[in-house]
């Protein structure tokens, strides 16, 4: 992670965030206070049908955002690696709950750095209070009418229950998941 003098260090944090959790942005937070720049690539994930457009996830994100003044957040289409690369990024961040996620993330983090063998990746444990958080949990919880506001920024728990409201009233959502 270190950089030349006067250079940026530059790190993207990868996901499709949909929705954006406060594990999330505890990964967000901490890794802001250790680059430069930290890019947040809202990515589409093919294998996924997801609950918000990656329109809404980069809005959602962006307002979360807004405090940290070394934050941008964009949306990102293709291969991590490239995307890294042309942003001139160092590092990616990973955040990890538990053991379990590790064996995933080590495969990718090698495929990446295959790909873009200058490219680090840093993984960052999550605070134990989000350990069990993902977002196919909250909208889960959410779809079934569940509390999840102590799991997400209000912004995003407005989001969910205005899209919850709009499907239990038999109105046409842009995307659905689950």
């Amino acid at each position: 992670m270190a950089a030349g003098a006067g250079e940026v260090r530059r790190a993207v944090y990868p996901g499709s965030f949909d929705p954006p959790t406060l594990g999330h942005l505890d990964i967000i937070s901490r890794a802001a206070r250790l680059f430069d720049e930290l890019i947040v690539a809202v990515a589409v994930n093919a294998q996924k049908k997801p609950l918000f457009t990656l329109e809404e996830r980069v809005a959602m994100l962006q307002e979360c955002c807004q405090h940290l003044p070394n934050v941008r957040v964009v949306p990102l289409q293709g291969l991590l690696a490239r995307f890294a690369q042309s942003v001139g990024a160092c590092v990616i961040v990973r955040g990890l709950r538990a053991v379990s996620d590790f064996e995933y993330e080590f495969q990718m983090a090698s495929m990446n750095r295959q790909l873009a063998p200058e490219v680090d990746t840093c993984f960052l444990m999550t605070h134990q209070q989000y350990a069990f958080l993902s977002s196919s949990i909250v909208k889960e919880v959410a779809r079934l009418g569940g509390d999840v506001s102590q799991l997400v920024p209000p912004n995003v728990h407005a989001r969910l229950t205005q899209r919850f409201a709009a499907e239990s009233a038999g109105e046409a959502t842009p995307a659905t998941n689950l």
